[in-house]
C-alpha cells in the first residue's frame, strides 16, 4: 500500500466533492434562508483539506494498484460522509449533533434514505436541497464519477471501478476504456434525472420539489422534502406513477440502458435473465400485497393498487419512499416488503440489497441440487443469458450470501446490546445493510429515537451495504496487509 498515491487520490476526490457544496449556497441566497454561511465554511474546509493532501504529491505519476483501490474505495466513503456532514453540523437548522449529522450525510451518500431529521416541511430550502443532492451524487457513486477525471490526471481507475461496481461479475466494462464507461454511465444518469424532473413538474410538483425528488428517485435514495414523503402527493396519481416508472428504470442494470441507447433497441431487456427474474418477482409481490390489502379491508380497491404497487416498487428498489406508513399494515406485509428490499434490484443499478442476480443464481443453484437428488450423475450447468456461469462466480455468490447473513445477525445482536428492542434492531440493520431506509419498531417514522451508539453501528452497516461487504471486510484480513 502506497500512502502517497492514496493521499493524491483522496486530495483530488475531496477537491471535486467540495464543488458540490456550491449549488446549496446558490439555493440559500435565492431563498434567503441564511444557511449560505454554513455551506461556505464547509466548502472552504473541504477544498483546503483536499488541496493540502494533493499539492505535496501532485507530481506523482504512479498508478493505483488493486490493493490501493480497495483502501481508497472503503475509506473514502467514510471520509466523504464526514465532510458531507459539515453543513449539517455548522448550520443552526436542523440542529443536529455530530453523530446524527454524519448519519444523515452517509445515509444520503449511500442512498439509504434513513433520516434522523423531523420537521422537513419547515427546514431551510438549502438544507432540503443539499440532502437530495447528496443522494444524487451517491447514486452514481462519487468514485465512478471521478473515473472520468482521474485518467486525465495520470491516475488509472480500473482498480477503483472493480471495487465500486456492484454485482458478482466485476470485470465487464461497457466500453474499452474505463473513463469512457464512467462518462457513459454519467450521461445516462443525467438524462434519467432530467426526464424524471420534467415529469414531476408536469404532473404538478413545484420546480424545487421536482428537482429534489428527481435526484432521490433516480438515485433510489428515498429522501424527500416533506415529512410525509411521497404521501404528500398521494392524491396525485400521475406523480405516483412517474415515481414508480423511474424507480424501476433506475433499478435496472445501467448496462442494459447503455446498450438500448447505443443500439437504439429495447429487445435486449427481456432477453436478460436478471431483468426477467426481477420483473416477475416484483409482479408477484404486487399481486400478493395488493390482494391482501384489499381483502383485509385496509384500503379500497383503488387505494390498494396505488399504495400496494407503490410500496412494493419503492422498497423493492431500495428507494424507500413512503406513500403510507406501511409499518402499520396488517400481518406479514411489512416484513414481506423488508425481505424484498433485502433482495434489492439489479446489479449495476442505483439500488442496494443483495442484488437480484445473486438471488437468481442461488435459486438456480438450489434447483440444480434438487435435480441432482433425482439424477445423481446428471451434469446440470447454471446458465445466465444462455451462458454457463463459471463455478468461481457461484462460489463467490454463496460466499457473499453467507457473509451477508452473518454480518446481518452480528449487527442485529450488537444493536440490541445498545438497548434497542428486537423489532427495531432487526429492521434497522436490515434496512441500513441493504440501503433501503424505512424500518419498523421505534424507527418506523424516523431514526431520531435510535440511540447514538446504535447509529454508529448502523453507519457501518450502510457503508458495508454500499460497498457490498467484501470491499470493506477485505481490509480486516491479514492477507490483505501482507506484501
Amino acid at each position: 500500500m502506497r500512502l502517497a498515491v492514496i493521499a493524491r487520490v483522496f486530495g483530488i476526490l475531496l477537491t471535486v466533492f467540495s464543488l458540490t457544496l456550491l449549488p446549496p449556497i446558490g439555493v440559500s441566497l435565492l431563498y434567503d434562508d441564511g444557511t449560505h454561511i454554513a455551506f461556505a465554511v464547509a466548502f472552504g474546509i473541504t477544498l483546503i483539506t483536499g488541496l493540502v493532501m494533493w499539492l505535496p504529491v501532485h507530481d506523482l505519476k504512479q498508478d493505483l494498484r488493486t490493493r490501493d483501490g480497495f483502501v481508497v474505495t472503503s475509506l473514502f466513503w467514510l471520509i466523504l460522509g464526514s465532510f458531507g456532514s459539515l453543513p449539517l453540523i455548522i448550520s443552526p437548522e436542523p440542529d443536529l449533533g455530530v453523530v446524527d449529522s454524519i448519519f444523515e450525510s452517509i445515509s444520503g451518500l449511500t442512498t439509504t434514505g434513513a433520516t434522523t431529521i423531523t420537521g422537513l416541511d419547515t427546514l431551510p430550502p438549502a438544507i432540503l436541497y443539499y440532502r437530495q443532492q447528496l443522494q444524487w451524487v451517491g447514486g452514481i457513486g462519487v468514485i465512478v464519477i471521478a473515473l472520468a477525471i482521474l485518467p486525465m490526471l495520470g491516475i488509472g481507475g480500473m482498480q477503483l471501478y472493480k471495487a465500486e461496481m456492484p454485482g458478482p461479475i466485476k470485470d465487464t466494462k461497457l466500453t474499452p476504456r474505463i473513463a469512457e464507461t464512467a462518462r457513459a454511465l454519467f450521461v445516462i444518469y443525467i438524462a434519467l434525472t432530467v426526464l424524471c424532473g420534467i415529469g414531476y413538474w408536469w404532473a404538478g410538483m413545484t420546480i424545487f420539489d421536482a428537482v429534489g425528488h428527481a435526484f432521490s428517485t433516480v438515485a433510489n435514495g428515498g429522501f424527500s422534502t416533506h415529512d410525509a414523503s411521497m404521501g404528500f402527493y398521494a392524491h396525485n396519481t400521475a406523480i405516483m406513477v412517474i415515481a414508480v416508472v423511474f424507480m424501476l428504470t433506475a433499478a435496472i442494470n445501467f448496462g442494459l440502458h447503455f446498450f438500448a441507447f447505443h443500439n437504439r433497441s429495447f429487445k435486449h431487456y427481456w432477453k436478460d435473465s436478471e431483468f426477467r427474474f426481477y420483473i416477475w418477482t416484483t409482479a408477484a409481490a404486487c399481486a400478493v400485497i395488493v390482494g391482501y390489502l384489499y381483502m383485509s379491508g385496509t384500503f379500497s380497491m383503488r387505494e390498494s393498487f396505488l399504495h400496494g404497487i407503490f410500496q412494493v416498487v419503492s422498497i423493492g428498489t431500495t428507494a424507500g419512499f413512503a406513500s403510507e406508513s406501511f409499518a402499520l399494515w396488517p400481518a406479514f406485509l411489512p416484513y414481506l416488503l423488508l425481505m424484498l428490499g433485502i433482495m434489492g434490484a439489479c446489479a449495476a443499478s442505483t439500488s442496494g440489497g443483495i442484488k437480484v442476480v445473486r438471488v437468481m443464481l442461488i435459486v438456480k443453484s438450489g434447483l440444480r441440487e434438487l435435480n441432482r437428488l433425482v439424477h445423481p450423475n446428471a451434469v446440470v450447468p447454471i446458465k445466465v443469458n444462455s451462458k454457463i456461469v463459471p463455478p468461481r462466480v457461484t462460489d463467490a455468490v454463496w460466499g457473499f450470501f453467507a457473509v451477508y447473513i452473518l454480518s446481518f445477525f452480528v449487527l442485529t445482536i450488537v444493536v440490541m446490546a445498545t438497548g434497542e428492542n428486537f423489532v427495531t434492531s432487526f429492521s434497522t440493520v436490515a434496512s441500513c445493510l441493504s440501503n433501503i431506509g424505512p424500518a419498523l419498531g421505534d424507527a418506523a417514522a424516523h431514526y431520531a429515537e435510535v440511540n447514538e451508539v446504535a447509529k454508529c453501528f448502523l453507519i457501518l452497516a450502510m457503508l458495508a451495504g454500499r460497498l457490498e461487504i467484501f470491499t470493506l471486510l477485505v481490509l480486516l484480513t491479514p492477507a490483505f496487509w501482507r506484501h
